[in-house]
């Protein structure tokens, strides 16, 4: 599916328009913004915390669980994307949550795509989530945590983002205060669109370190390149016709596509490891 396969030799940063857009409409309507605010998130302070945090969770989507996960609906996040977001494209089917991207005119745009956000907010520990990803240039397949100004916080964000033109590869990525900076590209064996694939993150007060499939592919350190406010967590697939130094050049891909996730899990610094499989049972 891929209309420019060429091997991806140095990581394009997401072009700052994207960020900026990004940060501004994580909640796109007053009633999502009343929904954050109502929503909260319950805290559980320990001597091992100091973010205040959510209680951990594992969620295999046997279910959807609209107490802990917002759909986005009928808006997009700015001129750079082309789809809007349509709940639609949520879909639940033999434990496997799927986040689409189809052909689809929704309001001003041609095409429709999915994403859900947590309703509370998340602090240091183990975020994983097992995904499988589907091809095609100009498409983000994404799991991340996000905080910013639309919940009257300063901008802390930690990625993984799957530029589909590349399957072979993974983008990991923090930002503290709205800078940036911290791109890295790591492989993914066999390539994330083959079988699901295992992503985490393990966040602590002095470090953030990535691992895919349980090795560690990226570590940060540096004291200013660490987030410290509590975070949602995001999952988002969608396409654009205009960052094509990024994530590739559009082409349609004439079907419908598809983010699935088996799997999504924080567990809170300290507290023990929820599943066999969790990273959480053996990293520290």
């Amino acid at each position: 599916m891929n209309s420019n396969p060429k091997p991806t030799t140095a990581v394009d940063a997401a072009p700052l328009a994207y960020r900026t857009g990004q940060a501004a409409r994580r909640l796109g309507s007053l009633g999502a913004l009343l929904l954050a605010a109502l929503g909260g998130f319950l805290v559980t302070p320990s001597c091992a915390q100091e973010i205040p945090s959510s209680p951990s969770f594992v969620d295999d989507f046997k279910s959807f669980d609209r107490a802990r996960w917002y759909v986005s609906d009928g808006w997009n996040n700015g001129s750079h994307q082309n789809c809007t977001w349509s709940k639609g494209m949520v879909e639940l089917s033999n434990d496997v949550l799927s986040l689409g991207f189809e052909k689809q005119t929704l309001k001003d745009r041609d095409y429709v795509c999915g994403e859900i956000q947590t309703k509370q907010r998340f602090g240091y520990g183990t975020y994983e989530a097992r995904l499988k990803t589907d091809t095609g240039s100009g498409l983000n397949a994404a799991f991340f945590t996000y905080i910013g100004p639309s919940d009257k916080q300063p901008w802390d964000e930690i990625d993984f983002e799957v530029l589909t033109k590349d399957t072979s590869k993974v983008q990991v990525n923090a930002y503290v205060a709205g800078k940036g900076k911290n791109e890295k590209l790591v492989d993914v064996p066999g390539g994330t669109e083959n079988a699901f694939n295992d992503y985490a993150f393990v966040w602590q007060k002095d470090s953030l370190r990535w691992y895919v499939n349980g090795q560690l592919v990226n570590t940060i350190t540096d004291p200013a390149k660490l987030p410290s406010h509590a975070q949602k967590i995001f999952f988002s697939f969608w396409g654009s016709d205009t960052m094509e130094g990024w994530m590739g050049a559009f082409a349609d891909p004439g079907r419908k596509l598809s983010l699935q996730v088996e799997r999504v899990a924080f567990t809170a610094l300290g507290e023990p490891c929820q599943f066999p499989e969790s990273l959480a049972c053996s990293v520290k």
